[in-house]
């Protein structure tokens, strides 16, 4: 069954009830370049969404190669893909850029990405995430950066956004289905 984003935090408080996780704490966390070593973790992290949530509308896991793929693929663009590690190695989140459209005139405006460990939410690492983000972005020429957001279940994801002065531009209803139910994004925008 699908998390929203509030049985995500229930989940999330049951689990530290439980000592199931490794302390996490935000100075203890380095954001760094994502290497090939890291597309297993990266992988888990992203199947756990696409298993239980509606926050990606990718209906079946994707695997290790598809993210190598990606990683080189950003690489050779030369656009950010990060991770936050913790102290014992482990990946607790991953952002990118990639592309918003394939078409030239669209070269400097891309599409962020974030998603954390189940673990790792409510740390504050969504923001440290975002806001490196940002900066390396800026860095490698873009413009533009759009994200596009689940209206379901999001919420937290949509308001961190907004935190860093990201617009709404508009919101696409039903454009997805998945788990049964029809979906929609919500559309927001940040300039460099």
């Amino acid at each position: 069954m699908p998390l929203d984003s509030e049985s995500r935090w229930r989940l999330v408080k049951l689990l530290k009830a439980k000592g199931a996780q490794e302390e996490i704490t935000v100075e203890a966390i380095e954001l760094r370049a994502a290497t090939a070593e890291d597309a297993k973790q990266i992988t888990e992290i992203y199947n756990y969404y696409v298993i239980n949530s509606v926050v990606t509308f990718d209906i079946e896991k994707t695997t290790e190669k598809t993210w190598l793929e990606k990683l080189e693929y950003l690489k050779g663009l030369g656009l950010p893909f990060i991770v936050a590690q913790s102290a014992s190695g482990n990946i607790l989140g991953f952002a990118y850029v990639a592309p918003w459209r394939a078409k030239a005139a669209y070269k400097r405006t891309v599409e962020d990405t974030i998603y954390l460990r189940p673990a790792a939410i409510g740390k504050r690492l969504g923001t440290r995430l975002l806001s490196e983000l940002i900066v390396l972005s800026k860095a490698a020429g873009v413009r533009e950066i759009v994200a596009v957001i689940s209206d379901k279940g999001a919420d937290p994801s949509i308001a961190l956004h907004e935190a860093f002065g990201f617009k709404r531009q508009g919101h696409l209803a039903k454009v997805g289905f998945k788990f049964n139910r029809w979906l929609g994004t919500v559309l927001l925008q940040k300039s460099l």
